[in-house]
């Protein structure tokens, strides 16, 4: 049984995977994905946790879409080929420059790229933990099955206000009320 620690703002990384072109369009409950993404990059910036933002064969498949790419300005994305972000060494550097264990994972397709790359983040020892609200596939049953494959693997499930009250921790801290505003 995997043991997973509370989540630590100065110990977490958001990654937000190939959320691009006609493809995020096509998602199983779009909007609800949309909005839970924005909270979730919201949230990672008022708690100051560093986002790696990964884009899969953007010339194949599009740029990131600007309902997520304008809250993303002081970033740039990274480019990979092969589903999984940590295949690509430069993504995989830049992730452990970071020094951080514990990784929150957003984007799509839940059951390809961000299947893969939790695999491989668990490979490294991180600690991932999947927002289930802010990860989508195009069919609802590749979702369930690769949600329920990355659990099997060690992944833990989160949501999107779960892991951002679990961050915040305290409702004395600045960032409370931010948060809370967030999430309604």
């Amino acid at each position: 049984m995997t043991v997973v620690t509370m989540l630590k703002a100065d110990d977490t990384v958001l990654a937000l995977i190939d959320v691009q072109g006609k493809l995020a369009h096509s998602m199983h409950e779009r909007e609800t994905l949309f909005l839970n993404l924005e909270r979730c990059i919201r949230g990672a910036q008022i708690l100051q946790i560093p986002i790696l933002w990964v884009e899969q064969n953007p010339q194949g498949l599009g740029a990131t879409i600007p309902e997520i790419s304008r809250l993303l300005e002081e970033y740039q994305p990274l480019e990979k080929m092969s589903f999984s972000c940590i295949k690509n060494s430069e993504i995989k550097k830049q992730l452990l420059s970071l020094r951080r264990k514990q990784v929150l994972v957003v984007g799509i397709e839940t059951h390809v790229c961000v299947y893969q790359s939790v695999r491989d983040m668990l490979a490294i020892d991180l600690q991932v933990e999947v927002i289930t609200d802010a990860v989508s596939s195009r069919i609802p049953e590749n979702k369930h099955y690769g949600l329920q494959k990355m659990q099997l693997a060690g992944a833990a499930l989160t949501t999107t206000e779960m892991c951002l009250f679990e961050l915040v921790a305290d409702c004395e801290k600045p960032e409370f009320r931010q948060i809370l505003r967030l999430l309604k």
